[in-house]
């Protein structure tokens, strides 16, 4: 067989590896099984720690001996694993006697039995994906979400004063300045940004059909909710006390629903910013040896903005197949879970695939203030809008009596181009008072920007 057969398939982890290791430490095989060991292991340590089993506490230098089992979990702790599941033909299984074959080696076999007590293994899988999900929303995704919008924020304040041409159904409209249309862009996405972060994470330990039924059968004196809140809690989850057998995984569809919109303003603006590097708003920035075209040497394409194209559009996919598969489970337990949640780091790789080229676009931008001058000068006729609103409001007051201002500035300016100096004429020879002539007079295609630039400084 060729050699090639131990390429990778995905180019997440080819091609754009470097760019999406990060997810790594939390969505890999490895990665989950770090969680699972910690989600034992601590269960562990709090059973024994309590005085309901006549057994003694695990002392301090005991403990750091135990978490040091997935503190210091590696490629070899892995392999122990791999190897286990074997035989064992499960995963949880297998980590549970890894964490047992541990505890020989630490001469505390007396409280193996206390290993995966009253547990079954969503108990377990379903805090190991709450913490690596949770871990790799905040450590990895949110720093580059976070990085993009505050790139735009600063785009946003530098160019809040400098007016350019709007376009409504790709059609000249009242100017806007570019500080204010990155400004939309930066409050958007900030807003999923909050959404996200401010998510709540769950997690269920109440064991093989939520019942606590096991806990209960071994010591029906225990409080067992009280005791399995407090468990979760301590890792940094939120204690879901009515469920099935399962999590029931709504809370990761309102994660990835936030991830998803995040995306769809990300892809609005990716399409935006190509447009305008079209229409010569923006410069990019040439990088040193890179090739434009293969038969074309004058090009620099935008491809950082349809990379992260594609991959939002590959993100959405997934996470939003992910949102509605995860939801939905036979009466108290199914499989389908299990397999979907092993495509959880794909969903985010693309999507953190997008910010890493979107931010290395925004870097390569440079805007271009002749070329947005020049498409405004060139567009007096944007100005029909004040005109004949200037004149509606002196005919209110009693300063014209024209009629029908709108259908007058339409006649005017519709489908045709216009110069300064033939709307200054039209402006002159109005029947609107001196003062209205004269603040129409001052108007000009790059100044006729209302509050644009407070509206930009105030993302």
């Amino acid at each position: 067989m060729s050699e090639l057969n131990k390429q990778p398939i995905s180019p997440l982890d080819g091609r754009y590896q470097s760019q999406v290791s990060g997810l790594g430490e939390f969505f890999s095989e490895a990665g989950l099984n770090r969680a699972r060991v910690q989600v034992e292991i601590e269960w562990l340590i709090k059973l024994a720690d309590a005085d309901y089993f006549d057994v003694k506490p695990f002392n301090d230098e005991e403990q750091n001996k135990l978490r040091a089992i997935y503190q210091e979990f590696d490629s070899e702790s892995q392999e122990q694993i791999a190897e286990i599941e074997k035989t064992t033909r499960h995963d949880v299984k297998a980590v549970e006697y890894f964490i047992r074959n541990h505890l020989d080696k630490l001469w505390l076999t007396d409280r193996a039995e206390l290993v995966h007590f009253s547990c079954t293994s969503e108990d377990i899988n379903n805090l190991a994906y709450a913490l690596t999900i949770k871990q790799a929303t905040e450590d990895v995704w949110l720093p580059k979400a976070k990085e993009v919008r505050q790139k735009l924020v600063k785009m946003a304040h530098e160019n809040a004063e400098l007016g350019m041409l709007s376009r409504t159904h790709g059609q000249p409209a009242t100017p806007t300045t570019l500080g204010k249309e990155i400004a939309v862009f930066a409050h958007r996405l900030n807003r999923q940004i909050l959404r996200v972060e401010n998510q709540e994470v769950l997690g269920k330990f109440s064991g093989a059909t939520g019942t606590f039924a096991a806990h209960l059968s071994a010591k029906p004196e225990v409080d067992w909710l009280a005791e399995a809140k407090d468990f979760v809690e301590s890792l940094g989850l939120k204690f879901n006390s009515v469920t099935t057998q399962i999590e029931s995984h709504d809370w990761q569809a309102e994660l990835y629903q936030g991830i998803t919109h995040f995306n769809r303003i990300l892809h609005n603006l990716a399409t935006d910013v190509w447009t305008y590097i079209s229409l010569g708003y923006f410069k990019q920035t040439p990088v040193a040896g890179a090739t434009g075209s293969s038969t074309m040497p004058h090009k620099i394409n935008p491809i950082r903005f349809e990379n992260a194209e594609a991959n939002l559009e590959l993100s959405n996919a997934i996470l939003d197949s992910l949102s509605q598969t995860l939801v939905t489970s036979r009466l108290q337990r199914d499989l389908t879970d299990s397999s979907a949640q092993r495509n959880i780091g794909v969903g985010f790789a693309h999507s953190l695939l997008a910010l890493d080229n979107i931010n290395r676009g925004l870097d390569e931008l440079e805007v271009d203030r002749v070329g947005i001058r020049a498409d405004l000068l060139d567009s007096w006729e944007v100005l029909a809008e004040a005109v004949q609103t200037v004149i509606r409001a002196e005919v209110a007051e009693g300063n014209s009596d024209i009629s029908d201002p709108y259908a007058m500035l339409k006649e005017l300016t519709r489908g045709k181009g216009i110069d300064e100096e033939s709307l200054t004429g039209f402006i002159a020879g109005l029947d609107i008072s001196q003062q209205a002539k004269d603040r129409l007079l001052l108007l000009k295609p790059e100044n006729y920007v209302g509050l644009a630039a407070k509206i930009a400084g105030s993302v």
